[in-house]
């Protein structure tokens, strides 16, 4: 790139900086809800995976009207004498549910089904028969593998569980999982084409300071489930969703994958500390949701890489080993959950704890002045 094009790139691309987080460990929580009630199909305790259906429903069908009584040519008051079908009887579609013969049988009107379904009502004030077709069947996944901590009866539940959390600032397209593979080298590189092939199918595809608007729809031709990267050509967002950007909640498109922006649009290096943590994770399998709303309720698009037991305690150490006194934390475990507070002591020795295993712990004085010890594991750095 000349220096021309460096500035005109410099010039296009706006980066927007609201405090998104890009976190090693965050204790995650996300409630799985139907849209009306139903049967929830989990208890309070078990451990779910990515696809594991934790509730279903049936949602009616929109319900087709058949204006009868003109047809037949009778009042209205009159059409429950020629039909055929009663309320609450099942019919094939172009079955007769009414008819009108006179002449012996050698003249008939016919009024036929228009769908397969129920027959709902036949009305004597409006002369219409409402046939509905069957209820539609709907299904709400766990989304991400954790532990079901609540049950909400007949609507759904809350999953849990210990996971590398990152924020987006721009998304489209819905909750989707796949395995992540980083097809760039260093978060400056721009995600083309030629980088994406068949073997990308089902795959979170990472790339650096922008993805082309061509490498977005090779990636729905090899059936990739997502693409995250840095910038965007505001252009290339509308060509690829075929209509301008709205200031509504994005996440309900359509589009073959779901593509998360982590920084901003045009060409944006992204993040050193998000590529580092997106590199880390490749090869693992990953959530993410491009679900956006910038308005009042704010949500932001996610990608979420749970972590094992081993992982957890690794990241853990890792992040806790250089804490000091007076950091602040918010303890995310039982008995003091949500209680934030500031590092007052780090012990060394190890300290048994109620389930008889041996921890790191740490003191904590919380905002109202009361000291507690509480493990290490159990606590999160508040980024400032």
């Amino acid at each position: 790139m000349d220096k021309k094009e460096d500035e005109q790139a410099s010039q296009e691309a706006y980066a927007y900086t609201p405090g998104l987080k890009v976190k090693h460990v965050e204790n995650v929580v996300k409630e799985r809800r139907l849209p009306l009630l139903g049967e929830v199909l989990v208890k309070e305790g078990d451990s779910v995976s990515y696809d594991a259906v934790v509730a279903k429903s049936m949602v009616p069908g929109d319900p087709y009207i058949v204006k009868a009584a003109s047809v037949l040519g009778v009042e209205p008051d009159e059409l429950r004498g020629y039909a055929v079908k009663k309320e609450g009887d099942h019919v094939r579609k172009d079955e007769v549910i009414a008819r009108y013969v006179t002449l012996f049988g050698l003249f008939k009107k016919l009024v036929y089904s228009p769908i397969d379904g129920t027959v709902e009502t036949i009305s004597e004030v409006s002369g219409q028969i409402v046939v509905r077709p069957p209820p539609n069947p709907i299904a709400v996944s766990a989304y991400i593998p954790g532990k079901v901590v609540k049950v909400i009866p007949h609507e759904g539940v809350l999953v849990e569980t210990k996971a590398s959390f990152i924020q987006g600032i721009f998304g489209i397209g819905g909750e989707t999982h796949g395995v992540l593979k980083v097809l760039v080298s260093k978060p400056e590189e721009v995600l083309t084409a030629d980088k994406i092939s068949p073997e990308h199918k089902g795959c979170v595809l990472v790339g650096g300071s922008q993805v082309t608007l061509d490498a977005l729809k090779k990636a729905v031709e090899v059936g990739a489930s997502g693409v995250v990267a840095g910038g965007i050509s505001y252009d290339d967002v509308i060509n690829f969703m075929g209509q301008i950007i709205g200031v509504a909640i994005t996440g309900q498109e359509e589009l073959g994958l779901t593509l998360i922006i982590t920084e901003g649009i045009g060409k944006i290096n992204m993040s050193r500390r998000t590529f580092n943590l997106l590199k880390q994770f490749e090869g693992h399998m990953v959530s993410m949701n491009g679900a956006t709303q910038i308005r009042a309720g704010v949500i932001r698009p996610e990608i979420i890489k749970p972590l094992d037991k081993a992982e957890e305690e690794a990241y853990s150490e890792e992040l806790l080993g250089g804490m000091k006194i007076g950091t602040p934390v918010r303890i995310i475990r039982d008995p003091y959950f949500g209680l934030i507070g500031k590092v007052s002591g780090l012990p060394v020795e190890l300290q048994k704890i109620k389930t008889e295993s041996y921890v790191r712990v740490l003191e904590v004085e919380l905002e109202d002045g009361r000291k507690v010890t509480v493990p290490r594991a159990n606590v999160e750095i508040i980024e400032e």
